[in-house]
């Protein structure tokens, strides 16, 4: 079957694009073809720093056609609603449509479309010019004479040439006939910048990767990657080194290459005094270069791995000297702030942070580490911690991003505070609080161990929330310029890991802490000569010693990260919906196991049938309360349920005995013992239901009957709000 091959040729796509453009090239293209009925067996998408290239496999040559029945109004309709038809259905009268009988509605119009299928070579040249038009670049420009002219070709840098053919592999292709910002496509592109710049005739996709192959351009970025890394472990190895890998750095340099060549640079080895973060951060930001490892060691070499896009003739001794100047500039601008910082200590940094304003609404960096600083101390007795050491290490969290090494790597925030706090002599507990207190930063990160980070980083997280929450600056749609989920998530985590918090509560308390610092700043902020009434302090209020409805606001955030969290680790959402409809849900390692042990239930037979019959409870009591006016929420008479059928004291009883020890059991935290009592519900519900009759002719039977439902209804939420589950 026929193939399209697609290449857009443009002076530059920056590294960071390329991915995300080539995916977007894909679906737009196969999204457009399936749209118009052409289905197709494969496509992948390349992209290099000067070209995306599509590859779609299977297509048809022709499409087929299509019959479709419309239908119109009714006979006799007014004559608008009839043109209407006429024109929608592409018809020149009613002469061309025929009627259909309908037993209920009466006589309609019907329409019977046919469209013969079109070429696939027509469809393809006309949705190609309209998606490259189009195409969602984060930034694009115009360039040119043109660039003046409305409707102007935008594109990420100038587009340069367009290669669009389609044919069969036994035939020679078709080139695509399109034309878009006075670039008409065809059969030419070209190969590398400088060691293959000429042009290049290409139809198929094979002969078109084996071309790019030939003038030195590699289009997949994972062969790239493949390449980059294996050259380098290759080279390292070879030197008696190893190399520090890095995926971010990685998907990077393929994507600043089209021909990867490894190189070997070094530098003094007085450099590795500084601290192994700092070289490796100031190597990495500045040259886009690898940091290599003493063989089976953790100590750095004085020597780093460079990737160039050149094949020079001597070897790339030009480039790797060149590359060496500049990173031994760099290295002795870091040693300098190095020796800079070490002779300042982190107390006495505090007062610059007075002068840092973390938010205009909510102060200063200083004030905020006041926050943290007692919110954390507080903290420290609930998750194993000595209350005085959290509250230094909190103190001096921040000091170190007034340091000229953050300064300059705000990267290494965090970690520098470590380094300078060893060095210092402070307890080591306090200095890995301040290297790990922003952890975890993303899923994958780890979960620091230590009680005196946990508390650190438990209160930084927190007191980010709870501020941003009082001043109504919340995440929204896909906007989170705060990193608020990723705090939140990073709370979930530590909790997750067997911690107890009572969320709500201290939330209530620490916005007591935060409400002071949005009036401290609403007077620094106000005029000269403005009164602190005038300045607007009086209009704070997060709800006052009470749980109050940020809080409650904020937690319902929690329950949404965590839903999503445990979603990802398996769970279902609805789950966590039903455990967080009961009260007083702000325990999120309870709730989470309460989730895990509910899922398991609901994956046996008992599980799945009790559900059911609750769900038949349910819907029987909404009909019955809605239709009688009153809620049967009474506790069933015993003595009346006795007195019924076998099935109905069977299920009173049942009911009694397994409320009781579903609840002693969620006392006890053993959710997986409650779901064991839910279970013993299952063959009374499904007998109550097969041989007794709810709505019986005696009002007080019925009514016992009813209020046996509603107990039923009452025993599971011992464990969750059975309402909110799916199914």
């Amino acid at each position: 079957m026929p193939d399209l091959l697609l290449e857009l040729r443009s002076e530059e796509i920056p590294a960071r694009m390329q991915r995300r453009a080539a995916e977007d090239l894909r679906k737009l293209v196969t999204d457009a073809l399936v749209a118009r009925g052409f289905l197709y067996e494969g496509a992948k998408a390349f992209a290099t720093p000067r070209r995306l290239a599509l590859h779609v496999a299977g297509l048809p040559a022709r499409g087929e056609a299509v019959r479709e029945e419309r239908r119109g109004p009714r006979v006799g309709a007014p004559e608008a609603a009839i043109q209407g038809f006429l024109k929608s259905a592409g018809l020149t009268s009613l002469d061309q449509a025929t009627t259909i009988t309908d037993p209920k509605k009466g006589e309609f119009y019907l329409a019977v479309i046919e469209k013969a299928g079109r070429e696939t070579l027509d469809v393809l040249a006309e949705i190609l010019p309209e998606i490259v038009k189009s195409f969602p670049w984060p930034k694009a420009m115009r360039w040119g004479a043109a660039s003046a002219q409305p409707g102007a070709l935008r594109w990420v840098r100038p587009l340069q040439s367009i290669v669009a053919t389609f044919g069969p592999e036994t035939e020679t292709p078709e080139v695509v006939p399109f034309e878009v910002g006075g670039i008409r496509a065809g059969t030419t592109t070209y190969g590398h910048r400088f060691l293959a710049p000429g042009p290049i005739e290409v139809r198929r996709f094979d002969d078109y990767i084996q071309a790019l192959e030939k003038a030195k351009v590699i289009l997949d970025a994972d062969r790239r990657k493949d390449v980059i890394l294996h050259d380098a472990r290759d080279l390292a190895f070879a030197c008696g080194l190893d190399l520090v890998e890095d995926e971010g750095l990685l998907e990077e340099v393929a994507g600043l290459v089209e021909w990867p060549v490894v190189l070997l640079g070094s530098f003094d080895a007085a450099f590795l005094d500084i601290p192994a973060e700092a070289i490796r951060a100031t190597i990495r930001a500045n040259q886009k270069c690898f940091v290599l490892r003493k063989s089976g060691s953790e100590d750095l070499a004085p020597a780093f791995i460079l990737v160039s896009n050149l094949l020079a003739s001597d070897g790339g001794l030009a480039i790797t000297a060149g590359n060496e100047r500049v990173v031994r500039a760099r290295l002795s601008d870091a040693k300098f702030f190095w020796e800079t910082d070490k002779a300042t200590k982190l107390e006495d940094r505090l007062p610059k942070l007075d002068t840092i304003v973390f938010h205009e609404k909510l102060g200063t960096q200083g004030m905020r580490i006041q926050r943290i600083a007692a919110l954390a101390k507080e903290l420290a007795p609930l998750v194993g911690a000595d209350p005085a050491q959290a509250e230094q290490a909190a103190r001096l969290a921040k000091a170190d991003l007034v340091t000229e090494m953050v300064g300059e790597f705000p990267e290494l925030q965090g970690l520098m505070g470590a380094k300078y706090a060893a060095l210092e002599g402070l307890p080591p507990s306090v200095a890995t609080a301040l290297g790990d207190h922003y952890k975890p930063l993303g899923p994958t990160d780890r979960v620091p161990s230590d009680p005196v980070a946990i508390a650190v980083a438990l209160a930084d997280k927190i007191d980010t929330l709870v501020g941003f929450w009082a001043i109504d600056e919340k995440p929204t749609g896909s906007k989170d310029p705060y990193a608020l989920r990723r705090a939140a998530l990073g709370v979930i985590r530590y909790l997750l890991e067997g911690r107890r918090l009572n969320l709500v509560r201290i939330f209530d308390k620490h916005s007591d802490e935060v409400g002071r610092s949005i009036i401290e700043a609403k007077i620094a902020n106000a005029p000269a000569g403005v009164s602190a009434f005038a300045a607007g302090v009086g209009s704070v209020d997060w709800g006052g010693q009470t749980t109050n409805v940020k809080s409650l606001d904020l937690l319902a955030f929690f329950a949404d990260r965590l839903k999503v969290y445990l979603r990802d680790q398996g769970a279902r959402h609805d789950l966590v919906d039903a455990v967080f409809a009961l009260p007083g849900q702000d325990d999120l390692l309870l709730i989470a196991r309460r989730v895990e042990a509910l899922q398991k239930f609901l994956e046996t037979e008992d599980g799945k049938n009790l559900l059911a019959g609750y769900k038949r409870a349910a819907n029987i009591l909404r009909i019955e309360e809605k239709k009688d006016g009153r809620a049967y929420d009474a506790e069933p008479d015993a003595a009346l349920a006795a007195q019924g059928e076998p099935a109905e004291r069977a299920l009173a009883e049942a009911l009694q005995t397994a409320r009781a020890e579903a609840s002693k059991a969620v006392a006890a935290e053993d959710f997986a013992g409650a779901m064991r009592a839910l279970s013993t519900l299952r063959a009374p519900v499904d007998a109550f239901f097969t041989d007794v009759t709810v709505n019986a002719d005696d009002p007080k039977l019925r009514e016992n009957r009813l209020a046996l439902l509603n107990a039923l209804r009452a025993a599971t939420r011992e464990v969750a709000d059975f309402s909110k589950i799916e199914g």
